[in-house]
């Protein structure tokens, strides 16, 4: 993205550009409350009325139509044989085992659980990028990722082992681990090809090998839900998955990265589980216990000391 010229200030106008950051900071917001509600809406459907698996399926194949039908109205690129591993990689990592972990997790442990420990996101991608990118990781960085591996250990052990509607948590959470940490491969795989293809290209080919990665584990589940007596709201919920959740989502933080910086976008992760135990709690799917609460107060702290970056003049 090129920066605009220094020392033009009269080539900018104050209104126009504060009402795109607006407009900007609203894309990331929208997208960060359609993740929190996500939690619940979703998981208030399962295993009643589809399966995990099938409900992946049915997210897979429903953001590839979407995004193979935007594909028609925008600029065809033609992918390098030299990516081909890559885009399977990614797919592989972001599109199957990262998806499968989550909706997996989340039908087994709470909508609270699952918001809290996605945020670790940031710190597993810090580590990550240290063991394979050779990033230099210093004390303060070390001490949130040990404050926020700490929280979500609090979380696993010491939180209910059930409640209703959510028969293992503690397998859940670690479920919700491995989401946390497939994501975070594929942040690292995605970058050198987020620069060489648009976003429409990217998502349109990710989530159709997504489709035939998917298939074999979750055909029979997407094949045995009851298409045709689905409740409203039921099917409401489905609908707001593939287009809300997978779909929209993914133009709204494209919108906002074209005006915010990445660390301001990244900094909404905070948002999406404080929407989501709001949601959960007023719509009585969940509760919000002092393990909990304790939990996420320290992996909120390990994320900002792990993710901090010193300001620079």
């Amino acid at each position: 993205m090129s920066k605009l010229p220094q020392g033009k200030p009269q080539n900018i106008k104050p209104l126009g550009g504060a009402n795109k950051r607006v407009l900007a900071l609203a894309a990331a917001t929208g997208a960060s409350t359609i993740y929190g509600i996500n939690h619940t809406l979703a998981k208030g459907v399962m295993p009643t009325y589809i399966g995990a698996y099938g409900f992946i399926l049915l997210r897979v194949l429903g953001a590839s139509l979407l995004f193979w039908l935007l594909s028609i109205f925008t600029k065809s690129e033609k992918i390098d044989r030299a990516d081909y591993w890559r885009f399977l990689g990614c797919a592989v990592f972001g599109m199957f085992v990262n998806m499968l972990s989550f909706f997996k997790g989340l039908s087994l442990s709470t909508p609270i659980n699952s918001s809290v420990i996605i945020t670790l996101s940031p710190v597993i991608l810090l580590i990550l990028s240290a063991l394979f990118l050779k990033e230099r990781i210093g004390f303060i960085k070390i001490l949130g990722i040990l404050i926020g591996m700490l929280g979500a250990l609090v979380l696993v052990l010491f939180g209910a082992a059930e409640q209703p509607n959510a028969p293992n948590i503690p397998l859940g959470n670690v479920l919700f681990f491995v989401n946390g940490a497939t994501y975070a491969v594929y942040l690292i795989l995605v970058k050198p090809i987020s620069n060489k293809y648009s976003t429409i290209t990217l998502m349109k080919w990710l989530f159709l090998l997504g489709v035939f990665l998917n298939l074999p584990f979750t055909f029979t589940e997407f094949t045995s839900v009851d298409w045709l007596h689905l409740p409203p709201h039921a099917v409401w919920v489905m609908v707001f998955v593939v287009v809300g959740t997978t779909f929209s989502t993914y133009l709204l933080n494209l919108y906002a990265l074209k005006t915010l910086k990445a660390s301001t976008i990244g900094a909404f992760i905070y948002l999406q589980p404080v929407i989501a135990i709001l949601f959960a709690v007023l719509v009585g799917a969940d509760h919000l216990s002092w393990v909990r609460a304790g939990a996420a107060a320290l992996i909120f702290l390990g994320v900002y000391l792990s993710t901090r970056t010193k300001k620079t003049a």
